[in-house]
């Protein structure tokens, strides 16, 4: 131990009989700083010799991040937008999901999420698949919706091709082997499970919620798998639905921080001519059903008391989330019903306090901050290409889970009321500002442009939305919210409901002037 620490000094003094004695009386040595050491009588306002001249980005007056657009001779759109940077975010986006399995097993686009990325006809096995993006720094990701489904890959810029050719292969040429669909069954049936043992109720009551307001139709599809068809769904039940929807005239290839030319090159060498597994490109049975909405209820019956336990259990709280139709992201009234849904905000009450929280919103200034023992109250918009869907979820005791919904419904009735400048004008903020922070991410640009030429065959560029988001007016929402009052309510309820209000007096209260529940009366108490 002695001579390991002698030596240890030895290194520290450094060479020579006196160590650091010797450095201490030695001239200083000359070292070169970066701060133009090498060049001491040029100033740094100038210059230097010798290094190239640098090369800035410039903007002439025009729009230089307009998305770029062409179609195929086979209908395939290529979409890209312009970004610096070393990797770019790729991917394939089609217009199948939920909505469309009215005619198969409900849960396809869910075992097909699953199933993503899997062998193909070059790939042997999904690790194979990872190991060729390592090569280029990639990750990848699929995600299904009720109308989208989406492939993506992020990558170095400089493997574009490798890139294109694997989305291609992933997308139209799936082996869908026993052991891969046997892997996925497992994997469906723990995502099942888990979202009905979560403390967080949203995603089943959004289910619920769209359940209830499209009864049988389009949204109102399962989105998840249900227990009952994870085993019959097989090869021969993927490859029926797969020949319909994995057409290329229903597919955008989107392309971030890639050359436009360059991804129409990449896309013409592998999307345009080739066979799918499939067999025919072309689709035989298509469903072109427009949403129908139907309102309604959906109630679950469930023993919330041991859902979170622990030091600090989870209260045992009643959930419910009533909804009423909005419009299409198509509609000109989109932009006034998204600054609605901004103004009422809301969230939990665990979350309070900090910037940016929309601790000025209504469901927090008149239900939160007013209501101590409510739990949450939070806002949603869905949105699709021929309905949407405005919806406020609320948590309580489930002693007053009458108090709850009144409560909910009295503030339905306020947004055709009067609209304060002051707060039109922050929500409007709120969203302008949180519409740009998103777009900063490469991922969810990619994600707007491609949803955006999937509906549209085109984009808004955020100075368009954001010019939208400031023409609108106290009474554009008056009117949208009066509009959306005329229709039948949609309403989800989870846990224990013994004191939950009949549809018929929710669907009262929303038509009366105030939002209050009629009286009901009992003869025993």
């Amino acid at each position: 131990m002695a001579a390991v620490v002698l030596a240890a000094t030895r290194l520290l003094r450094g060479p020579g009989p006196w160590g650091g004695a010797r450095l201490r009386f030695e001239a200083p040595a000359c070292r070169q700083f970066s701060s133009g050491g090498a060049y001491p009588s040029i100033p740094l306002s100038s210059p230097l010799p010798g290094v190239p001249k640098p090369v800035f980005a410039t903007v002439d007056g025009q729009e230089k991040f307009e998305t770029k657009v062409t179609t195929l001779d086979n209908g395939l759109r290529v979409a890209s937008q312009n970004k610096f940077g070393q990797f770019c975010t790729v991917g394939i986006l089609i217009n199948s999901g939920s909505r469309y399995e009215a005619k198969y097993l409900s849960g396809i686009a869910h075992f097909l999420e699953k199933l993503a990325f899997s062998s193909t006809d070059r790939f042997n096995s999904k690790d194979e698949i990872l190991l060729t993006l390592e090569k280029h720094g990639g990750i990848c990701d699929c995600q299904t919706s009720r109308d989208t489904t989406m492939y993506a890959v992020s990558a170095d810029s400089k493997g574009l091709d490798t890139v294109v050719g694997l989305l291609a292969d992933v997308v139209l040429h799936p082996r869908l082997t026993d052991e891969e669909l046997e892997m996925t069954r497992m994997a469906v049936q723990f995502e099942l499970e888990d979202i009905n043992m979560r403390p967080d109720p949203e995603p089943l009551l959004t289910e619920m919620i769209h359940e209830a307001a499209y009864r049988g139709n389009t949204v109102g599809l399962h989105r998840f798998c249900p227990t009952e068809n994870i085993a019959k769904i097989d090869r021969k039940v993927l490859h029926s639905y797969l020949r319909n929807y994995y057409t290329p005239d229903r597919m955008v290839l989107a392309g971030v921080g890639v050359e436009h030319d360059h991804l129409v090159e990449c896309a013409r060498k592998y999307l345009l001519g080739t066979q799918p597994a499939w067999g025919s490109e072309k689709a035989v049975d298509v469903d072109r059903s427009v949403a129908q909405y139907t309102g309604g209820i959906v109630k679950l019956e469930k023993d919330m008391s041991s859902v979170s336990l622990g030091p600090a259990p989870f209260p045992e709280l009643t959930h419910i989330m009533i909804g009423l139709e909005s419009c299409s992201f198509l509609e000109g009234d989109f932009i006034p019903f998204a600054v609605l849904n901004m103004m009422m905000g809301g969230g939990g009450s665990f979350s309070a306090g900090g910037p940016g929280k929309g601790m000025f919103t209504r469901l927090y200034l008149n239900v939160l901050n007013r209501h101590h023992w409510m739990y949450n109250a939070t806002s949603y918009h869905h949105s699709y290409e021929d309905t949407g869907l405005l919806c406020i979820h609320a948590s309580a005791d489930p002693r007053q889970v009458r108090e709850m919904v009144e409560i909910i419904t009295k503030e339905f009735i306020l947004m055709a009321g009067t609209v304060d400048v002051v707060e039109l004008e922050r929500a409007k903020t709120q969203l302008m500002s949180m519409l740009m922070m998103n777009l900063e991410s490469r991922p969810v640009i990619f994600e707007d442009v491609g949803r955006q030429v999937l509906a549209t065959c085109s984009r808004k560029l955020p100075h368009e939305l954001c010019a939208l988001i400031r023409n609108v007016k106290p009474e554009d929402i008056k009117r949208v919210a009066s509009q959306m009052l005329r229709r039948k309510p949609a309403m989800a309820a989870l846990g224990d409901l013994t004191d939950l209000p009949t549809y018929e007096h929710i669907q009262a209260a929303l038509s009366s002037k105030d939002g209050r529940l009629p009286r009901t009366y009992r003869l025993f108490r």
